[in-house]
């Protein structure tokens, strides 16, 4: 033998005598991980403006028996979405009968049955009419409405209460609601009472900043502009933008009883004003009113839509798309 091969044989030989012969080399098992992520929850928010339980409402619908009527025809639109959202013009009283005529709203306690029948989760209680059933119809409404499960904001049993806003969870997303009005008199009061949110920009910017800390997407209502008038006020941008500046998602007006323009602004969109809801009004314009269907992906506005509602005897319906 060669040297070269006993060298070789004899390396191997007491590699074997050690009980230490080469093994190949093993394989690992590499265990295959797919992480999914979980999608943004999505919600679909719908809103009302302008409703109005007295008058020639009250009649329909006392005369039918059903306080519900003035919603049945749109009920199911308003139930369907995750929030739904209206004015109330009318506050609610459990004294005495509601006016038939004139400008001093008041609502019976069983007409809250039409925004239960439609699912209504939160409402505006800041406009021109919350006083007109004076401190006891604030006070009576709020407690009215809470016991029907209904959120009010723009009011409050004091004013930090009002100031306070609501917030309202769906889909694991907290969507905060603050609202405003231009005038709380109505001629009917001399001073201003404090538990009524007034279109006060700088207050407007201190309660978005605070409610922003409880929530994930800020909506601001705002009672203001000129009656009857197609175009906002230069007041009406003044609010509505500061509202969007301040980080506000979603502005909502109301109170000119007419339809007016939505507008993309900045990283919001405003809606100046969705007409009438429920009303006995004849004047032009006040019978063709907008619903605001927004969609929300995770918390971004990612879709709104404008649906034309006509007031027929005191009940909206929905017009169909062409």
């Amino acid at each position: 033998m060669k040297p070269r091969l006993l060298a070789l044989a004899s390396l191997v030989s007491f590699l074997a005598s050690c009980g230490s012969s080469p093994k190949p080399p093993e394989k690992k098992a590499t265990a295959r991980v797919v992480v999914e992520e979980t999608p943004p929850p999505m919600n679909r928010l719908v809103f009302g403006g302008d409703v109005m339980l007295s008058r020639h409402v009250y009649e329909k619908f006392n005369a039918a028996k059903d306080p519900a009527l003035p919603f049945r025809k749109i009920a199911d639109f308003f139930k369907s979405a995750d929030l739904a959202f209206i004015n109330l013009e009318s506050p609610f009283s459990d004294k005495g009968r509601p006016p038939l005529k004139g400008m001093v709203f008041k609502a019976p306690p069983e007409s809250v049955e039409g925004l239960k029948l439609a699912g209504i989760d939160v409402v505006s209680t800041a406009n021109n009419h919350t006083r007109d059933q004076h401190e006891y119809g604030i006070l009576y409404t709020l407690d009215h409405l809470e016991k029907n499960g209904i959120a009010a904001a723009g009011t409050g049993k004091d004013e930090a209460a009002a100031r306070r806003g609501v917030v309202i969870e769906r889909n694991g997303v907290k969507f905060g609601f603050l609202a405003y009005t231009y005038d709380q008199r109505n001629g009917n009061h001399p001073n201003d009472d404090n538990r009524i949110n007034g279109l006060d920009i700088v207050r407007l910017r201190e309660d978005v900043a605070d409610i922003r800390k409880r929530s994930n997407v800020t909506i601001v209502s705002m009672h203001a502009g000129v009656e009857y008038a197609n175009e906002p006020h230069p007041s009406q941008q003044q609010f509505a933008r500061a509202a969007i500046e301040a980080n506000a998602t979603l502005v909502i007006g109301h109170h000119p009883h007419v339809a007016q323009p939505c507008e993309a602004y900045r990283t919001g969109v405003i809606c100046y004003s969705l007409g009438n809801l429920v009303f006995d009004q004849t004047a032009p314009g006040t019978n063709d009113g907008l619903v605001v269907e927004a969609e929300f992906k995770g918390f971004s506005l990612r879709k709104l839509r404008t649906h034309k509602i006509k007031i027929v005897d005191t009940q909206p319906v929905l017009v169909p798309k062409k």
